[in-house]
């Protein structure tokens, strides 16, 4: 493991710099209301959506995690990374109800769909669904990621990451966050696209890698009987959870409210959807390089998720190394951002504000730093009982992500594609799907003192993406049933929040928000995204 020399440091030194320079700006235009703290005052263009999209999705997380999958024989993981099909239903087909909704939050869309009920236990469930999936697997990484690259222990460098992404967003805000992340996520596909070419060079090219590692090993599609990754249920499965992370999170979906109009937001999500297409080239094949490597005996690291710092600190040359490193701490910084940001609007406009409606704007902006601060806290508690879940990282995050998404998503979907579905229908499906995945988490920890002939052991146990194909098939079966059996909602509440109630002035709207440039984009994504399904088939 080589350290960073001197060369190294300038370049570290010189981006930060850059990025204080971006925040303090930033920091000196006004924040007076919260329009402006938590959407940048509704404002940004299309090319600064799309950036920050995909800036927020790429944390460190998805490097290490990415690299460390394709490096531990877990390749089928590959089909969550080419979701960029999914950020174009954002576009698509939910955005329109959104922008049209005028919502700050996606807790708040659901109370004007359903009723005040769905919003409240979507806030609730959210926050506890960033501290669980989003905060710690990020901090953990960030750890592992400072750690082998400045060479200090792990707990300082999770606990200066945090303390320094925490300053700048409880200072600058949703602008700060924007901003600072179009520079990350420029810098972050340089480097990697640097360290993937490079690798390539190294290992002699694609055709002896793949020889190295066997071809086999290249193919994503596992047989229906397989016990980790069987085909049908990880196709179902991760579109699920694709739709609940790309169309309905507050992450996400705030990225594109910070749009001037539904066009620039659209345009974002097809600019984020072409970004999203990099990652299985920039982070999951130095992933396979560093196998490849280790296989011929010519690196060595421990565990999968080390595979990309390691591979990183060997191959590059100094100061590139440098501008890399930087990319890292900073994707790290920016999903850290993003989540704080996204955690504090949630309880700042969904739960305090519905506590005490008559707060001045100015107190509610103090409000939402101050939570900020609490979630930083939290996360840190957390990492240890972390460390013990789940062996790769990005498959924990994925586990979880399946007990978590099922409700949500059959929630939003039948909401905007069905009238009839109610607000009882939506709250009781909420309610018991967070009992239901609550359940799964805390068998899968205890499963080892279990009866292995039991029920409960049979339900812990089972294949993580069985159980959210299932779970989800439950889900919409119990808030069809539920909503017709009770009474059905009020013309007025669902104007223009389905497909069947969007007024004509509505629906002329949305026809001149696109151009036949903004349906050939989308095609063309649809039809690569299919390419490297069929490429990725271990022939």
């Amino acid at each position: 493991m080589k350290t960073l020399d001197t060369l190294d440091w300038i370049f570290i030194g010189v981006y930060f710099l850059v990025l204080v320079g971006i925040a303090v700006w930033i920091i000196r235009k006004k924040q007076n209301n919260t329009e402006d703290y938590f959407l940048a005052g509704r404002n940004v263009g299309w090319f600064v959506v799309g950036a920050s999209i995909f800036a927020s999705n790429i944390g460190s997380e998805h490097v290490v995690g990415l690299a460390g999958a394709g490096a531990g024989n877990k390749l089928p993981m590959l089909i969550y990374e080419i979701q960029a099909w999914v950020v174009l239903i954002l576009g698509w087909v939910f955005l329109p109800f959104y922008a049209r909704s005028g919502v700050f939050t996606m807790p708040e869309f659901l109370e004007k769909r359903f009723d005040s009920r769905s919003r409240w236990i979507l806030s609730i469930f959210s926050i506890a669904a960033y501290v669980l999936t989003k905060i710690s697997v990020t901090i953990y990484a960030g750890g592992v990621v400072v750690s082998a690259l400045l060479g200090i222990d792990f707990w300082t460098g999770a606990l200066a990451t945090v303390i320094l992404t925490g300053l700048y967003t409880v200072v600058g805000g949703m602008r700060a966050v924007v901003y600072t992340e179009t520079l990350q996520a420029i810098v972050l596909v340089i480097g990697a696209a640097a360290l993937t070419f490079i690798g390539l060079d190294h290992v002699g090219g694609w055709e002896s890698m793949a020889e190295t590692v066997s071809p086999e090993y290249l193919n994503m599609w596992r047989p229906a009987t397989d016990p980790d990754f069987p085909w049908p249920t990880l196709f179902i499965t991760s579109t699920i959870v694709g739709i609940w992370y790309w169309c309905t999170d507050q992450y996400i979906v705030q990225r594109t409210l910070t749009a001037k109009n539904i066009k620039e937001g659209r345009r974002g999500t097809i600019f984020g959807a072409l970004l999203k297409l990099l990652p299985v080239f920039l982070f999951l094949v130095p992933g396979i390089i560093a196998l490849a490597l280790k296989m011929r005996g010519e690196l060595h690291w421990d565990t999968p998720d080390q595979a990309f710092p390691v591979l990183m600190s060997n191959l590059l040359p100094s100061g590139l190394r440098g501008l890399v490193a930087a990319g890292l701490l900073a994707a790290l910084m920016s999903s850290l951002a993003s989540v704080f940001n996204s955690c504090s609007t949630l309880f700042t406009v969904d739960i305090y504000k519905k506590l005490r409606p008559n707060t001045p704007e100015k107190k509610l902006v103090q409000t939402g730093q101050i939570a900020t601060v609490f979630i930083v806290i939290i996360g840190i508690i957390w990492i240890p009982i972390m460390a013990n879940i789940s062996g790769v990282l990005y498959e924990y995050l994925q586990s979880v992500q399946s007990y978590i998404a099922p409700p949500i998503t059959a929630v939003f979907l039948l909401g905007i594609f069905s009238k009839r579905i109610n607000g009882t229908g939506a709250y009781v499906t909420l309610v018991v799907g967070l009992i239901v995945a609550a359940i799964r988490i805390v068998l899968e920890l205890v499963k080892g003192s279990m009866d292995p002939n039991g029920v409960l052991f049979f339900l812990g146990n089972m294949n993580f993406l069985t159980f959210g194909a299932w779970f989800f098939l439950f889900c919409v079966f119990l808030i069809i049933t539920v909503s017709f059996l009770t009474k059905a909602p009020s013309e007025e509440k669902v104007a223009n929040l389905t497909f069947s109630t969007i007024s004509e002035e509505e629906k002329a709207n949305n026809k001149n928000s696109y151009s036949w440039v903004d349906i050939a984009i989308s095609i063309l994504v649809v039809v690569i995204v299919v390419g490297v399904m069929i490429f990725f088939n271990g022939k």
